[in-house]
Order: structure tokens, then C-alpha cells, then sequence
């Protein structure tokens, strides 16, 4: 039997890069899916390619800042199979800007995505996962969550608040059965990298090649990082011999950050 045979999987921003690559992982170990997200075809794709590898899932469309579209994601995940054991955080979004050029309501919406996301996904799952005395949640940070970076002060501050969110609930749903990890990529194949790379691009003339070249010498290992290398790092934590894994945040950029 599959590790996660019987267990149920939310996964937000579950539409493409990331996200996809992590609700293919869970499947593959035996979970029933839940994908979400904004785009409502883009789960739908995702969710289709799973069943016709024979596994349970399930697309709804959902933007995670809004508490009543939240509220509705947990009721249709419900309708699938009774209960949700796993939530992945992983819908997000960046950009970049000095501080001089930082618009408030562009900090604000980075936050609402990347924080109020993950607090509203975890209060509407994580308490039930308690009284039941089993679950995992894995939040998608960033390896901006352990450092800072330059013209990158809203998304850097968004991914450091995630990473409080989880050793705070680590601690306090430590003791019903409940892990809360979180995973700190750096630059991966993703929507979210082309266009990092397209405004290198934009800002410095460089050619398409040498911006991508940039971002990947930011890694020991000078390379940009595959969304299944972050899935597989997700499935890990999900896994029942994970039990003793808590609070804690997995980098996965080649070397260049240590606790």
C-alpha cells in the first residue's frame, strides 16, 4: 500500500508549476486531490490528468485571500472524501521594486496572497486535522523567507511571516498529531521565474539566456531548480514516518543558505 493511501490532499496554487508538480507526487503516493486555484481551467487540466492515472481529484477555483471562497474550498473538499489530512500552501505570487517605487497597495496585495493565503487555507483545515490527531501542512515559502534581497522587500517580508505562521502552529498543534513544515526553494522553472527573467530582461537589455544564466549562479550548484526536486522535498513531509518533523524550514537551493 502506498504511504498515503486513504488520505485526502488540498493543494493551493495547484494549477501549474509547483503546485501541479506536488498534487502529481501526492497522487502518485495514494492520496485523493484536491487542486485550487484562482484559474479555474487551469485545475480543471490538472485535476483530469490525475484521474486518468486513476487517482481521486477534484478542481475548484478559489482565490485565497477571500474568506468565503476559502469556506467553499473546504466544503467541496469535503464532498470527496470525507476529510482533508494534508494542506499545501502553496499559492503565491512576487515582484520586485526599490523601496522609493513600492507602491502600499502592491505590498498589500503580496501580503494578502502569500499570508492571509496560508492563514486562512490553515484555519479552515488544521483545527479538524487536530481533533482527528493526524495531519500535515507544508507551506511553500522561499529561500527570501531566511534572508533578505535587494528591491524584493514586500515578497521577502511575505515569505519571513510565513515562516513565523509555521513555527507558531508547529508549536501548538504539536502535541494533536499535526506537523507544519515549511519549504524554502530558490529559483525554480516556474510562471513565477520566466518572469523574473523577463524583467531582467526589461531593466538590463541583457538576452534571455544570460538573465536565466543570473538567476542560476544565485545557486552553489548554478542552476535553476525543477518543480518535482520541490514536490518530492513536500511528499517527504507528508508522509506518516514524518511524524517527528516540525516547525522546521527545508531550503532547497543548492547549499546557499544554512540555519
Amino acid at each position: 500500500m502506498r504511504p498515503l493511501t486513504g488520505k485526502c490532499a488540498v493543494v493551493t496554487g495547484g494549477g501549474r508549476g509547483i503546485g501541479q508538480a506536488v498534487a502529481e507526487e501526492l497522487a502518485a503516493e495514494g492520496a485523493a486531490l484536491v487542486v485550487a486555484a484562482r484559474s479555474l481551467s487551469e485545475v480543471e487540466a490538472v485535476a483530469a490528468r490525475l484521474r486518468s492515472s486513476g487517482a481521486q481529484a477534484l478542481a475548484v477555483s478559489c482565490d485565497v485571500t477571500d474568506p468565503k471562497q476559502v469556506a467553499e474550498l473546504g466544503s467541496r473538499a469535503r464532498e470527496l472524501t470525507g476529510q482533508v489530512d494534508i494542506l499545501v500552501n502553496n499559492a503565491g505570487i512576487a515582484s520586485s521594486a526599490p523601496l522609493k517605487s513600492l507602491e502600499l497597495a502592491d505590498f498589500e496585495r503580496i501580503l494578502a496572497v502569500n499570508v492571509r493565503g496560508v492563514f486562512l487555507c490553515t484555519k479552515e483545515f488544521a483545527p479538524e486535522m487536530a481533533q482527528r490527531g493526524w495531519g500535515r501542512v507544508v507551506n511553500v515559502a522561499s529561500v527570501a523567507g531566511l534572508r533578505g534581497a535587494a528591491y524584493i522587500s514586500a515578497y521577502t517580508a511575505s515569505k519571513h511571516a510565513v515562516l513565523g505562521l509555521t513555527r507558531s502552529l508547529a508549536i501548538e498543534l504539536a502535541a494533536k498529531g499535526v506537523t507544519v513544515n515549511a519549504v524554502c526553494p530558490g529559483y525554480v522553472e516556474t510562471p513565477m521565474t520566466e518572469g523574473s527573467v523577463r524583467m531582467i530582461v526589461e531593466k538590463t537589455g541583457l538576452p534571455p539566456a544570460e538573465a536565466r544564466e543570473r538567476l542560476a549562479r544565485m545557486s552553489p550548484q548554478k542552476r535553476i531548480f525543477e518543480p518535482d526536486e520541490v514536490a518530492y522535498l513536500v511528499r517527504c513531509l507528508c508522509d506518516p514516518r514524518a511524524r517527528g518533523v516540525n516547525g522546521q524550514a527545508w531550503a532547497l537551493d543548492g547549499g546557499d543558505t544554512y540555519p
